[in-house]
């Protein structure tokens, strides 16, 4: 006869998080249903580029430079579609859940961590009406805002000097300036949430009945 085997005492660890609208996001298995743009927001808000070593009294959020880079975006290439804006809004929205790690750190942890990266970005894309990856331009258009924004962030808030942002980020595009004051977490995600509404409204993802023409 056989005999059942005793039920293990242990728990299966906690794969999941519960965020502040009452969701919680599956971490492994990512939904698109779990995600909300108002978590997003106030996660990013409250999460520091450079591990926080950075000058002033507030912590640069992801969140503000989020918005940076979709401007950046946007000067760079003149009459960017909307939903390509929002995509650079959201490139770094899967932080709200991982936090921003500097990119040396991401390469320690190797292919698991940038494996669990892409799918919760995927899951982000989708639930706000992008595909699930970025077209190759627009990947690359994306980059080159991101890392034009780290030049500022280095040489302005991190200690960098002008020479080692050169070599680590590249030039800054041509025309664009930038001077960066760090905001308040509250005054960060409600800039989010605002620059959200206006693009989101513009690819028909809200109504538009109240629609603002975007700055």
């Amino acid at each position: 006869m056989a005999v059942t085997p005793p039920r293990s005492s242990a728990k299966e660890p906690r794969a999941w998080q519960r965020m502040l609208s009452g969701r919680r996001l599956d971490l492994l298995d990512p939904s698109p249903f779990d995600i909300e743009i108002e978590d997003i927001a106030h996660g990013l808000a409250r999460v520091a580029r450079w591990n926080g070593q950075t000058v002033g009294e507030h912590a640069f959020s992801v969140a503000q430079h989020s918005c940076v880079v979709e401007e950046i975006a946007a000067h760079i290439k003149p009459g960017l579609e909307p939903k390509w804006r929002l995509a650079a809004l959201l490139h770094d929205a899967s932080e709200y859940v991982i936090g921003d790690m500097i990119s040396p750190f991401k390469a320690a942890l190797g292919v698991n961590y940038k494996a669990f990266e892409a799918r919760l970005e995927g899951a982000i894309h989708v639930r706000f009406g992008l595909p699930p990856k970025n077209p190759a331009e627009i990947k690359t258009l994306i980059k080159k805002a991101d890392r034009a924004c780290a030049f500022f962030e280095a040489t302005q808030l991190a200690g960098f000097n002008r020479t080692e942002s050169l070599t680590l980020f590249g030039t800054p595009p041509r025309g664009y300036e930038l001077v960066i004051d760090p905001l308040p977490a509250s005054v960060a995600q409600q800039r989010y949430l605002e620059r959200y509404r206006i693009l989101a409204r513009a690819v028909g993802l809200i109504p538009a009945a109240d629609a603002r023409s975007m700055e």
